[in-house]
């Protein structure tokens, strides 16, 4: 289910304070831990700073309990003059199985700074790693 998903970059528990007053996992948290997958393939891929600008195409497909595991995977989908836009999926394991539903997905969009925090070219960057 997760051949073609990307690089696995974030992989944690959902714990009791990750809950909606419902029992679920909140999908804020969720969003959460997509976007702090996607900085780190940024940040790994470019060695610069990575902010988001932009987050979109958000859906919820599956659900999470407490104490199942999220595996989120991202992928580069595209590179602009200073931004990147990464794709992200996560999946849920509950503790005792070894089966993974989709449980969340969304896009991300980068810009990359310097040590000025002004942009920097994305592409060159991308292109030499």
């Amino acid at each position: 289910m997760t051949e073609g998903a990307g690089d696995l970059v974030i992989r944690v528990t959902a714990m009791p304070t990750d809950l909606n007053p419902y029992g679920g996992v909140f999908g804020g948290w969720l969003m959460c831990q997509l976007a702090l997958g996607a900085s780190s393939l940024v940040t790994r891929r470019t060695g610069l700073k990575a902010v988001v600008v932009g987050a979109t195409d958000f859906a919820f497909p599956g659900v999470m309990q407490v104490g199942d595991e999220l595996n989120v995977y991202a992928e580069v989908m595209r590179t602009g003059r200073t931004s990147i836009t990464v794709r992200t999926r996560g999946f849920g394991r509950a503790r005792a199985s070894e089966d993974q539903v989709e449980v969340a997905n969304g896009t991300f969009t980068f810009v990359t700074l310097g040590a000025d925090d002004k942009p920097l070219p994305a592409a060159s960057v991308m292109a030499e790693t």
